[in-house]
């Protein structure tokens, strides 16, 4: 607990703040359970998810890590992978997988960071409320080491998992089919599955739009996710 206090009050001391959503993921060598990573170097030309949790034998992260890794080859199939995170030690990491595996029948397979707090401090995961916790954080960078999306729970609140998991899946939609996601998709309301297209550049393709699309009007219309 001191040694994470230390930590904690550092951080405060040095003031370092989060990346944002469309900068680089931030270069960096760590210890994982499954040996030294360099990130997002590790996972080039792939998706991937890194998660942080408050700390390890703590009852919302177990429940946590047993339903990503119930939806590991899902990630995997979105060529998507996944590590976690928290400010523990690598042999705390491998206990409470070797605990999870043998009390409950779930073999993680993803590596997990162990911090010494150089990581948290990078990517801003320590709540100063919290004190010596990592925040319950999702952070999505695509195959180019870019940020696309930022998420925090508190940590009294697990995270939904099938929600990461559309993310995922909406953003591969958009680099492939240069769209825009609607609400609840692939459920929405109104369009079901259906993808939205971008507002028109000019007055020639509001003209077409709607002989090509279907359309609520020129500046909302949308495409079958099947027909592409």
């Amino acid at each position: 607990m001191g040694e994470k206090v230390y930590i904690v009050k550092k951080m405060k001391k040095e003031g370092r703040g989060m990346p944002l959503i469309g900068d680089e993921f931030p270069k960096m060598k760590v210890q994982t359970t499954q040996g030294m990573m360099k990130l997002p170097k590790a996972f080039k030309g792939k998706w991937f998810v890194l998660f942080s949790h408050p700390a390890d034998f703590t009852p919302v992260c177990t429940t946590e890590f047993v339903a990503f890794q119930n939806r590991y080859q899902r990630f995997k199939d979105l060529n998507c992978e996944l590590i976690g995170l928290s400010v523990d030690q690598v042999f705390s990491h491998l206990k409470w997988i070797e605990w999870i595996k043998e009390n409950l029948c779930v073999d993680i397979e993803f590596p997990v960071i162990a911090d010494t707090g150089d990581v948290a401090n990078t990517l801003g995961l320590i709540h100063p409320a919290k004190a010596t916790n990592t925040v319950r954080a999702v952070f999505i960078i695509d195959p180019k080491g870019i940020i696309r999306a930022i998420l925090y729970y508190p940590q009294e609140l697990g995270r939904n998992m099938e929600e990461i998991l559309r993310m995922v899946e909406g953003f591969n939609q958009i680099e492939e089919k240069q769209v825009a996601i609607p609400a609840n998709w692939p459920e929405n309301e109104l369009i079901g599955k259906g993808l939205i297209i971008p507002p028109p550049a000019d007055v020639e393709s509001i003209k077409k739009r709607k002989d090509k699309y279907k359309c609520f009007d020129w500046w909302l219309c949308y495409r079958n996710y099947y027909k592409w």
